[in-house]
């Protein structure tokens, strides 16, 4: 990733700070994207440059179309170009079904969905302005980080599955689209990973079992993991991967429920 830029969104926590620093690490100058907590994204910044690398914290909501604009303008007037956009940025607010308000459903899929579609438009015009560059093969990369909920249903979670289910279908489509082009799209699908967002899920001993039940590896996943998923397929060695999903779950997928024969 040496000379590129990279820019990923609601990068200041969770698996997208585990993206940039990786991403830093691989030789990317990093935009982390927050949408808040200039604080945090400041946190990952210095981190990326205390291990010699270049990095800025940019912040919009991926979710505003004109602050989505700002934001891929400030990263070209400050890096000069755009090899790879993560779009990670995502939030969840679950309720159950009969209880779901319409805020609750369109403030998820305005993140999760109509945030990844803002942001990938824009990379994509931005890699079709700026042609061919001696940095990628590639003309530019996509990935989105996807979840295992778009193939296992997540009763309380349906507004969250949905959007990442259409955010599947979507860069499937995106990458039919833009191969031609010379421009890579793919998407990352993360199982159970350790992050503040479910920590009810893994912080207590009893919590952390029950939850293994649902993970052949046998362990939680960390931020590293999916990150340096995306590494990979950022990296040249992924050159003619286009289109796919790269499950990062420990075999959650498998349905181990069903191992002893169901």
């Amino acid at each position: 990733m040496k000379g590129q830029t990279a820019l990923v969104t609601g990068a200041s926590s969770g698996i997208g700070r585990a993206i940039a620093l990786a991403l830093g690490q691989a030789g990317a100058q990093v935009v982390v994207n927050y949408r808040s907590n200039a604080e945090k994204a400041q946190q990952v910044v210095t981190e990326i440059m205390d291990q010699g690398g270049k990095a800025i914290a940019l912040a919009a909501d991926v979710s505003q179309e004109e602050q989505v604009a700002q934001l891929f303008a400030e990263t070209i007037r400050q890096f000069d170009s755009l090899e790879l956009l993560v779009s990670n940025a995502g939030v969840q607010q679950d309720a159950k079904l009969v209880d779901m308000t319409l805020a609750q459903w369109e403030t998820v899929l305005a993140s999760n969905l109509t945030g990844a579609f803002l942001c990938t438009r824009a990379a994509a015009r931005e890699f079709l302005r700026q042609g061919p560059r001696p940095e990628s093969r590639a003309l530019g990369k996509i990935i989105f980080i996807s979840s295992v909920h778009t193939v296992i249903p997540w009763a309380g979670h349906c507004n969250y599955a949905a959007s990442k289910a259409g955010l599947d279908m979507f860069m499937k489509s995106v990458a039919q689209e833009l191969a031609p082009q010379g421009i890579r799209v793919n998407s990352v699908a993360p199982g159970a990973i350790k992050t503040p967002i479910n920590e009810e899920a893994w912080s207590t001993p009893e919590a952390e079992a029950e939850l293994l039940k649902l993970i052949p590896s046998g362990r939680v996943g960390v931020g590293a993991d999916v990150a340096q998923a995306v590494v990979w397929l950022a990296s040249e060695a992924a050159d003619y991967v286009q289109g796919t999903i790269l499950y990062v779950d420990g075999g959650m997928t498998l349905y181990p429920e069903f191992a002893k024969g169901g």
